[in-house]
């Protein structure tokens, strides 16, 4: 007859027999992650070659102008997510700081005459030769894994003193104000909004965070009302056929672009409104020639492929929180919340809900800084959510700990 005693190891033995072969069927990355976002990239190069075609072809007399070019950057974007894969969180932690003030003296490299290059009043980019580098798109990338990185280090100070709380926003205020010198607005804002989120889920005091809430809104509002341009934006949103033709033709026409797709949409490639109406489609406005042109089903499987992909995010961020490894959550957190929000802007610009802002669609539209950063930030989320799959596979022996971020797990 077995006794008690014994009875306890063979019960041990039994359940990691069970935990094994568990693992065994466990994928070793997220794979519906990557299949979401590989669809997103594959829309995304199928419409920006449907959408810039007419235009190239009469502004360059080359259809293919701006498709060979998104294939290019797109190519430099899966290289540099799988070289962002290949680098273990640490390492992202340890250098965090080096990397936001590398971001930050390529914004004020920006600024410099002569070296910056300027397009439509905008000066954003850096000629590279075969590409120009927007270092407001790193500057997002590079805040995130900083601010990370900050809440670890000094998470009490965080949630007992302000002055825990003021230094990383002085930081974040210098690079926000070296954004808008360009000027762009819409980069400042989803910086600042990612922050905000980041800072709350840090364990802010409420108090102080809706402080820093109501400075930003009012400071926003105020870059807002002292552009004349920009306050004409905000006006006509809510009534773009009021003034069709000059400060709402780009949203009418957009608006006009959904009614015409209707459920299913006109067809790929036999849209109208790409060809002689709707600026920026292949950019700022991808959404509404997806709305032309595959309907509401197409508008519906991209913002439930962006749902998807920020739940994803989040949910990892939650595992990583739940086993001790908080660089690893908050990197997730801020980077689902960069995609998503940015992904939430540009539908609400597309459709009315917003005003006009200069945002493009993570991962689809043309634009090949955006759509590197992009794939970076999936990069580093595929690589986390690596990492807890392969440390919850790795057995513990009987009597051993392991550590995850500071918290010890113990087989007994």
């Amino acid at each position: 007859m077995s006794t008690h005693a014994e009875a306890i190891p063979r019960a041990s033995r039994a359940g990691l027999r069970r935990s094994r072969r568990r693992d065994r069927r466990e994928a070793p990355l997220d794979f519906w992650l990557l299949a979401v976002v590989a669809g997103l990239l594959g829309l995304g190069f199928v419409m920006v070659t449907s959408a810039s075609m007419p235009m190239a072809d009469r502004a360059y007399g080359d259809p293919f102008f701006f498709v060979l070019r998104h294939g290019f950057a797109l190519g430099l974007a899966l290289a540099a997510g799988l070289a962002c894969f290949a680098v273990p969180p640490r390492t992202w932690e340890r250098n965090g700081l080096l990397l936001f003030v590398l971001a930050s003296l390529l914004l004020v490299l920006v600024l410099v005459p002569g070296v910056g290059r300027t397009v439509n009043g905008a000066t954003r980019w850096i000629p590279l030769g075969v590409l120009n580098l927007q270092p407001s798109e790193l500057m997002k990338f590079f805040a995130i894994i900083y601010l990370s990185g900050y809440l670890v280090r000094c998470q009490l100070e965080i949630s007992t003193t302000l002055t825990g709380f003021l230094r990383p926003m002085v930081l974040i205020g210098i690079a926000s104000a070296l954004i808008m010198v360009q000027p762009d607005f819409g980069t400042t804002a989803v910086l600042l909004a990612v922050v905000m989120g980041m800072l709350f889920l840090g364990g802010v005091p409420i108090l102080h965070f809706a402080t820093l809430f109501w400075l930003v809104a009012a400071a926003l509002a105020a870059l807002i009302v002292i552009e004349p341009y920009r306050f004409e934006r905000v006006i006509s949103f809510t009534d773009p056929f009021a003034d069709p033709f000059n400060t709402g033709y780009q949203l009418s026409q957009a608006l006009i672009a959904f009614g015409r797709g209707e459920l299913a949409g006109v067809g790929l490639g036999n849209g109208i409104q790409k060809q002689f109406y709707l600026p920026e489609a292949h950019t700022d406005f991808l959404l509404a020639v997806i709305g032309e042109e595959l309907g509401l089903a197409g508008v519906l499987l991209v913002i439930g492929g962006f749902v998807f992909l920020t739940w994803r995010a989040f949910r990892i961020g939650a595992i990583a929180h739940g086993r001790g490894e908080l660089f690893s959550a908050y990197v997730a957190h801020g980077l689902g919340l960069m995609l998503g929000l940015q992904a939430f802007i540009n539908a609400g610009v597309n459709t009315g809900l917003l005003p006009t802002k200069g945002l493009t669609m993570p991962f689809m539209s043309y634009g090949s800084n955006a759509l590197i950063v992009s794939v970076m930030a999936v990069g580093v989320l595929a690589r986390i959510d690596f990492e807890l799959r392969r440390t919850s596979r790795d057995p513990i022996p009987d009597g051993a700990t392991r550590v995850h971020g500071g918290r010890r797990w113990r087989r007994a």
